[in-house]
């Protein structure tokens, strides 16, 4: 394929924070044209078992349309940005060739900045070195591994959350496996493919009407099974599994369930947590 913009396809990206409104538009696209391949760039949708939390499109949906990257990820198991790019780079490729224009359809920022600029190939998980830093932080708790990230990678410290462990967890994890900071790793290169141009329509709601909706779709997750959902997991043996991808509405569950919080705390956390 040439690499000429002139020749390159230009292929949509559908993005915005959650509660926008992006599935909705998705499937309006659909019933205008049904075969428009649909490839998801949401981080919590790729898991098996992880439903009515995540807010996928329903098994009619799935069923009925052309949909990518949705529930096909065991829960525990690494699936990594440059996964994605891989795996999407390949799909809009064969859409491309069959005549097909895909849409990227996602809010996981990671994702589509990786897509559309690269991404640099990072090693990967040593569970060894990461059992010992999860440990560290029960015991020491998160401020202590936050600490450890200031020192050796303050430019990763600058755009990570203190609380956001799980990001600091893999920083150091990095560190330990290459005597190199994460974020100098990064500005070293990235994988990128010419093949295709990106335009990116973001939507964005006014503030109080997409806090309105998000409290809303919280409420509805919940009445519609979300705690039944999060027992069922725990059933199945699947609570390790899942505690380990954090995943928004289950993590807040489960600490209900283990007497952490109360069901209204715990609703009320994940209203809030989705906010951020």
């Amino acid at each position: 394929m040439s690499n000429s913009s002139e020749n390159r396809p230009v292929i949509p990206v559908l993005t915005g924070p959650t509660a926008s409104g992006k599935t909705g538009v998705a499937v309006r696209l659909l019933e205008e044209n049904p075969r428009i391949p649909i490839i998801s760039a949401d981080s919590r949708q790729i898991y098996r078992y992880l439903d009515i939390g995540t807010d996928k499109p329903d098994k009619g949906l799935l069923e009925k349309y052309d949909f990518h990257l949705v529930d096909f990820v065991e829960p525990g198991d690494r699936y990594t940005a440059f996964d994605f790019v891989e795996d999407a780079s390949r799909l809009i490729d064969n859409s491309v060739k069959a005549g097909r224009l895909p849409l990227i359809c996602g809010g996981t920022g990671l994702y589509i900045k990786s897509l559309v600029e690269g991404i640099v190939e990072i090693p990967d998980d040593d569970f060894s070195i990461r059992n010992r830093l999860e440990d560290e932080a029960i015991e020491k708790g998160p401020k202590y591994l936050f600490e450890k990230l200031e020192k050796i990678d303050p430019l990763e410290a600058r755009k990570t959350h203190p609380h956001n462990i799980k990001r600091i967890i893999r920083a150091l994890e990095i560190y330990e496996m290459t005597g190199r900071p994460k974020s100098e790793i990064i500005a070293s290169g990235s994988k990128k493919t010419d093949d295709f141009l990106y335009k990116i329509y973001c939507l964005l709601p006014p503030r109080e009407a997409l806090y309105n909706k998000i409290n809303k779709r919280v409420d509805e997750m919940i009445a519609g099974g979300l705690l039944e959902e999060v027992e069922n997991l725990i059933r199945a043996g699947l609570k390790e599994q899942v505690e380990k991808v954090n995943v928004m509405g289950y993590s807040e569950l489960f600490k209900y369930l283990d007497g952490e919080l109360s069901l209204d705390s715990s609703v009320n956390l994940i209203k809030q947590n989705t906010r951020r």
